[in-house]
């Protein structure tokens, strides 16, 4: 059983360690998980292959028999064994929530382009429910309330109001970027290489 921890360098306080990148053994990016998780890979011997410029030292217990101190030591990217983990990596639409639509439009408002903060913003789907549309990462922006507001229960033809972007599904790395506000330089690096050219994480990642 764990019971200290202490990286290879940045924060003494295991609380403190950033998620840790998972990958497919083809190096697709499957999820984030925590470092219990990671141990739970590396005691069972599933690690594939690592990669990144930051590991983290996990200390266990004492052994009986050498009197030294168990560790495990794991990189801030891992990719993990089994076909299991390339069937699970959605290829599907990852789940839709304010958090991170407000995030894939950099919470700049469709209709008036003002950027503003989260308690500011709301999701507006373009094509109301009242008229068929549904609740879709096509079908929804990130609009400012008083925007929001004077569209009301109509598309944007019908109440004269413009879409300045066009709303897009975002990949698993793109989904990954947006769902961790923690991420270390080498794990972003990686994703990056999976964000397609014309996502608008381009300019952030």
């Amino acid at each position: 059983m764990i019971q200290s921890s202490a990286p290879v360098r940045g924060t003494q306080n295991p609380a403190n360690f950033p998620l840790i990148l998972t990958l497919d053994m083809h190096g697709i990016p499957h999820r984030w998980i925590t470092w219990q998780h990671a141990c739970y890979y590396y005691a069972k011997e599933r690690i594939a292959w690592s990669l990144g410029a930051t590991a983290f030292t996990i200390y266990g217990g004492l052994s009986r028999v050498s009197g030294e101190r168990s560790h495990i030591t794991a990189s801030s990217i891992i990719a993990i064994k089994g076909k299991a983990m390339a069937i699970r990596s959605f290829n599907n639409v990852p789940p839709l929530s304010n958090r991170e639509l407000f995030h894939r439009d950099r919470h700049l408002c469709a209709y008036c382009g003002g950027i503003f903060s989260s308690t500011r913003l709301t999701r507006d789907h373009i094509t109301p429910f009242s008229r068929g549309g549904r609740d879709t990462w096509m079908n929804v922006v990130t609009a400012c309330r008083s925007c929001n507001e004077r569209k009301s229960d109509r598309t944007p033809e019908q109440s004269g109001m413009e879409l300045l972007y066009a709303p897009y599904v975002p990949n698993r790395a793109e989904y990954l970027i947006l769902t961790n506000r923690r991420i270390l330089v080498d794990q972003m690096e990686f994703l990056s290489q999976h964000v397609p050219a014309q996502s608008r994480l381009r300019a952030s990642a």
